[in-house]
């Protein structure tokens, strides 16, 4: 009887499945929602739902976390072209069931041809929109092979099979939501400078439109046929390269057939009872969030009220300091010696925050990168896994504006990343996420770019207690900072956490943004102290999907307001 019970709950489990699948209308999530979906056993949380039940239904038919990770990725590259990609790169953080962690960096990189001044006029002037818009923007992806790799050591069911879904939802088509169809029209102007045709080209977009991928849907029907090799030695590589050459770029096939993934180890350190697992460089969200949880855990944050003064202060602060060191001493570490071990210490930090003070805020001009001996630098979109046997999978992937570059390969039916804006065009000077870059990031050939995204993991007591990212850019790393404090200072929920308003600091430009619903009263004190207050209605701080391991073994999701995002399970 048992027995037959489990089988009539995997059969009633496809069945729901099935119907989010082919269901094209999607409900609007609730802007606050204090508990998110419940799960018995696993679950996935992503920027749609199209993408977030495909994974479900690789888990339910037996495969892991890992598997669902594949199949959840491919699907948003369909359902989610505003950063889902295989034209761009990422990172993956993950915790097997028996506590061992790791990562895998498949970030893209400068072409070989890439010059340290190759966005400069003749005055040493960084041309506008340069490395934002069009085939010089475009870094060489990394995508497939981080996909390839991850499936080498950890798959279990057969690559075609967890490929297969995504393009069963190129060829049905997808329904476009009323925040795809705004996206979409907004950028129109951008995808006509920069490609000579796109489907995207084809009428104004409005909710409840339908759009079909069947270029894309042959791009991965070879990758099924051909693995790897298609992207990068095959016609695939042949269509890309021909593409971008065609508009002015310098990616070539010899750039795609030199590209690896890496295994890295992940950044891991402790915050009072909790230990954070968080990506490593080249991605900076692992090392700043170990400086702000360190300069922060002096002053014992949960005594101060949620988004309190004291709470905005101090975070704040610890932020001002963060990014300035970001900005000196980060960036690819196969280019560069990185102080990890001093940068992430509480005694570095604690030196740190010596002259911050309660009285009055430290101005950024006033902060530069602390003082450490070496011998010898947006658009995102993120989803979590955790499966029924136990794994637990966080994964940050960009084309980093929206639509990355813009520039579509029509015969392979995707977009290609901007990455390229992530290198200092010219050190010193701030890219399209206000970040400032040094020499440890400057251009070079075959350089992954410093990156914001924050794929993290949170143990507490020994135990599995949290899976988070977001997109962002610079806006990544406080938000993923935001909801750890919000869980394990605040005991919050993961739907609460995810829906609360949320507040930003990145050193430069030096001001505290706010999301336009946070509560101002307290703006009139900041300001006497001396804080810049930036209210302005142009962006989201971040747009965090999660999952919570509650007390009895079962999952909360938090799927952000924010976006179309959705939790699903089992």
């Amino acid at each position: 009887m048992a027995k037959q019970y489990y089988v009539m709950k995997k059969i009633i489990i496809l069945l729901f499945v099935s119907l989010l699948l082919i269901q094209c209308k999607i409900k609007p999530t609730p802007e606050i929602v204090k508990i998110g979906l419940i799960a018995d056993s696993a679950m996935v949380v992503s920027a749609r739902q199209e993408a977030s039940a495909i994974g479900v239904a690789i888990l339910i038919k037996g495969g892991n976390a890992f598997d669902a990770m594949i199949a959840t990725d491919l699907a948003l590259v369909v359902a989610y072209p505003f950063a889902g990609n295989i034209g761009g790169g990422g990172f993956t953080v993950y915790r097997t069931k028996d506590g061992k962690v790791g990562s895998f960096d498949y970030r893209e990189k400068a072409p070989l041809a890439a010059t340290r001044d190759m966005y400069l006029d003749e005055n040493g002037d960084v041309i506008p929109n340069k490395s934002t818009l069009g085939a010089l923007a475009i870094g060489v992806p990394g995508t497939v092979a981080g996909l390839f790799m991850i499936h080498k050591k950890f798959g279990t069911l057969p690559f075609s099979e967890l490929i297969q879904p995504a393009i069963d939802l190129a060829r049905r088509g997808v329904v476009v939501t009323k925040r795809q169809a705004r996206g979409m029209n907004k950028y129109r102007k951008y995808f006509e400078e920069a490609n000579k045709r796109t489907i995207f080209l084809d009428k104004e977009w409005n909710e409840g439109d339908t759009i079909k991928y069947l270029k894309l849907a042959e791009t991965f029907e070879r990758i099924r046929d051909n693995g790897r090799y298609e992207f990068y030695k095959g016609k695939t590589a042949d269509i890309l390269v021909n593409y971008v050459q065609n508009l002015g770029g310098i990616i070539t096939l010899e750039d795609l057939e030199e590209y690896e993934a890496k295994e890295r180890d992940p950044i891991v350190f402790n915050y009072k009872n909790a230990r954070i697992i968080s990506m490593s460089p080249p991605a900076s969200g692992g090392i700043c969030i170990a400086q702000i949880l360190k300069s922060i855990e002096p002053f014992d944050i949960g005594q101060y009220k949620h988004n309190s003064i004291e709470y905005i202060q101090l975070i704040t602060e610890a932020e001002r300091r963060s990014y300035a060191d970001r900005a000196y001493f980060l960036g690819d570490p196969d280019f560069n010696n990185i102080p990890i071990d001093s940068l992430s210490s509480s005694t570095y930090n604690n030196k740190r925050m010596q002259n911050f003070s309660w009285d009055n805020a430290t101005k950024s001009s006033d902060v530069s990168h602390g003082n450490i001996e070496i011998i010898e630098s947006d658009q995102t979109t993120h989803y979590s896994i955790i499966d029924q046997f136990g794994n637990a999978i966080a994964v940050t992937n960009t084309l980093n504006g929206a639509f990355g570059s813009k520039v579509f390969v029509e015969e392979g039916g995707f977009f290609l990343n901007n990455e390229m804006d992530d290198l200092s065009a010219k050190p010193g000077e701030p890219n399209m996420f206000g970040l400032i870059g040094a020499e440890a990031n400057a251009i070079e050939p075959e350089k992954r770019m410093l990156s914001s995204m924050t794929p993290t993991i949170v143990e507490q007591n020994g135990k599995l207690k949290m899976v988070l990212g977001s997109p962002g850019g610079s806006t990544i790393i406080t938000s993923v900072l935001q909801n750890i404090l919000n869980v394990i200072e605040y005991d919050m929920g993961m739907q609460e956490s995810v829906s609360q308003t949320r507040f930003h600091h990145q050193w430069m430009p030096d001001d505290i943004k706010f999301e336009p619903k946070f509560d101002t009263i307290t703006f009139a004190e900041l300001r006497s102290k001396g804080y810049k207050i930036d209210q302005s209605n142009s962006r989201i701080l971040g747009k965090v999907d999660a999952i919570l391991v509650l007390p009895d073994g079962r999952l909360e999701g938090g799927a952000d307001p924010r976006g179309d995002d959705k939790a699903v399970g089992f």
